[in-house]
């Protein structure tokens, strides 16, 4: 086994690498002030961004749940790594070449780095093998839906050749243990051993949204073939299905960029929307789409200000209308505003563009109707509108839809809309949505959405954290005091934290030597005094976080990805240096006080002690008014 990365190394691959970089390849940032990004947290389900990056100091916050750390460790909680494995990626990705304690090389057996390995081989595999004659099949299936052999190549499609062993042997010839193909899902187990688990197929790679590929789907294509129509990798380590969305690689950065996406049903669907120009089109794998993969678009799309839009596409038969009932279930999770597009002839985008071409695609998107007009008018469409007793079981069964609407804005008009389709007096139809809108909700739910709907500073939503007890969750700096000698203490340690360099080694000896009247502050402030006391005085965050208390650490995390106030660069010097500036200002003031009641005390026949206090209160305004500029 490989030995211990060397700390230089690990230090320099942290140092190279933007952490911005790979958090938004999970989350969609946006900016939070000079030098701040902010997000939805990854690790649990909000509302509004709470989640913090800071780049120049390379750490993250999330002032929701209490998550906080640098690159390293985002990566070792998203895709559940080592420490090791994470630094070995980020290395890889930049070019950087480790040294280990012992001289060895990385470990790379039996690890997540393995597993991806392998699907990457077994995907260029496929893919050199969709050209062979064995695979006309294949590419006949392709061409008849309208794919050419560019459209193969871009979206990664391949053929698993009709055979038992043939990506099994390639791969052990890799260097591949069948340990690790078993792992990988790529081969199934058998009396008589392993044996390829698609055969025969026509594969798509199933990729996360960093663009790894995690997973495989494989379409049934041969008439003895008794498997089922499509066949999935297994859950593995690195593939979880609730959780991947395929295509989802290639459309983030439209999604974050246009704040809209595109859900369809299958693999061929998102092929034929990106090329006919639908970039934003996703679809899940081997599941219906569920609340896992909600979480996940809501970090890509940035899904907080209720601006985007999430277009579901389904087929117009009775599997597709349960699908959409299904999708409205789960609707009030997003913020964004959700649409049904339904083909005319209930024609699937794959069948749409084959029939109509890439114009009608997009148009499917743009004509798309709101979600709760398509599903009022499926709940009202089973039953007799033509009967008073009809009309009434309809009236009973639509005014929750109604009731459930996010935006209170809108109620009004679906409830006229309602009481047009019923044929019914607005005033009946009123009173029974307000009926159902006390229902529609269980007390904890309306509590919990009363919390994700404050407002307030970076934070405040701690309490959308679902089932966070006030008495055990992470201490947050958004529950100090708001008094204006707190605040000035938290202000002032954010910017000695975040620009100590723009500060200056002196001015933050003297900030140090100040008293904080705050004791969790003043513990940060005495972690930051003996980082400067050390022969390395340079403050780092990592530096403070190992210099303070463990219960404290999360504080110092806070305080170090908190934002400042919104101001340009040109400003940020001088905010930071007036904040800190004000915060010694204090202490030369209550020093000053003192020695006022000192020099009061102080018989005047004392000639000695009374002029030492008057030249020290000289002293002390001298460097107040120097500190000020004056």
């Amino acid at each position: 086994m490989a030995g211990r990365i060397r700390q230089g190394d690990v230090d320099e691959v942290k140092a190279r690498t933007n952490i911005a970089d790979i958090v938004g390849e999970h989350v969609s940032l946006k900016s939070a002030g000079v030098g701040s990004l902010k997000g939805l947290c990854p690790f649990h389900d909000e509302r509004s961004p709470s989640f913090h990056v800071r780049p120049q100091l390379g750490y993250y916050h999330c002032f929701g749940c209490g998550e906080s750390g640098d690159v390293y460790t985002f990566l070792q909680r998203m895709d559940h790594v080592s420490f090791a494995e994470a630094v070995e990626r980020l290395a890889g990705r930049i070019g950087f070449e480790l040294h280990y304690e012992d001289g060895g090389q990385a470990s790379d057996h039996g690890n997540r780095a393995r597993l991806l390995a392998a699907n990457q081989a077994a995907a260029e595999f496929f893919v050199e093998r969709l050209g062979s004659p064995d695979a006309e099949v294949g590419r006949r299936f392709l061409g008849e839906r309208g794919f050419d052999a560019e459209a193969a190549r871009r979206f990664g499609v391949g053929f698993a050749p009709k055979s038992w062993e043939a990506l099994t042997n390639h791969l052990k010839a890799r260097g591949f243990t069948t340990e690790e193909l078993a792992a990988s899902g790529l081969v199934s187990q058998g009396d008589r051993g392993v044996y390829d688990r698609f055969r025969g197929r026509l594969v798509w790679p199933i990729r996360d949204v960093t663009g790894q590929t995690v997973g495989f789907g494989a379409r049934r294509l041969l008439d003895d073939d008794q498997g089922p129509k499509y066949l999935n990798t297994p859950e593995t380590a690195i593939y979880h299905k609730a959780q991947v969305l395929y295509g989802l690689d290639l459309a983030k950065r439209d999604i974050a960029k246009t704040h809209r996406v595109v859900v369809v049903e299958g693999y061929t669907d998102v092929m034929a929307c990106h090329l006919a120009g639908v970039t934003t089109a996703i679809a899940a794998s081997g599941t219906s789409f569920g609340v896992e993969h909600i979480k996940v678009l809501r970090r890509v799309l940035g899904d907080d200000s209720g601006v985007g839009e999430v277009v579901f596409t389904f087929d117009g038969d009775a599997a597709g209308q349960q699908a959409a009932m299904r999708a409205f279930a789960e609707e009030q999770r997003f913020a964004a505003q959700t649409f049904v597009a339904v083909a005319p002839d209930g024609l699937d985008p794959c069948d749409l563009r084959l029939a109509r071409g890439d114009a009608a695609v997009r148009s499917l998107v743009e004509t798309r109707t709101p979600m709760f007009e398509f599903v009022l008018r499926h709940t009202l469409s089973r039953y007799d509108l033509e009967t008073v007793e009809g009309r009434v079981a309809a009236l009973r069964a639509a005014a929750p839809v109604v009731a459930e609407i996010r935006d209170p804005a809108l109620r009004p008009g679906y409830t006229h809309e309602l009481a047009r389709m019923l044929g019914m007096e607005l005033g009946e139809v009123t009173r029974a949505v307000r009926s159902a809108t006390g229902r529609s909700k269980a007390p904890e739910e309306r509590g919990a959405s009363a919390a994700s709907g404050s407002t307030g500073s970076p934070g405040q939503g701690v309490g959308e954290a679902q089932g966070t007890d006030a008495a055990t969750r992470p201490f947050s700096i958004t529950e100090l005091p708001n008094d204006p000698s707190t605040r000035l203490e938290r202000d002032a340690l954010q910017a000695m934290l975040q620009y100590p360099d723009t500060l200056g080694a002196d001015l933050l000896r003297h900030a140090v030597d100040s008293r904080f009247g705050n004791a969790s502050l003043a513990v940060v402030r005495d972690g930051i005094a003996s980082v400067l006391a050390s022969p390395d005085p340079a403050v780092r965050v990592d530096r403070v976080v190992d210099e303070v208390p463990a219960p404290f650490a999360g504080v110092v995390r806070q305080l170090a990805v908190a934002p400042v106030p919104q101001r340009s660069e040109a400003e940020l010097t001088a905010y930071v240096t007036g904040v800190v500036s004000a915060l010694i200002d204090r202490e030369l003031l209550r020093q000053k006080s003192e020695l006022l009641g000192r020099l009061q005390r102080t018989d005047r026949s004392d000639t000695e002690n009374y002029g030492s206090l008057q030249r020290a209160l000289v002293e002390l305004e001298t460097e107040r008014r120097a500190l000020r500029g004056d």
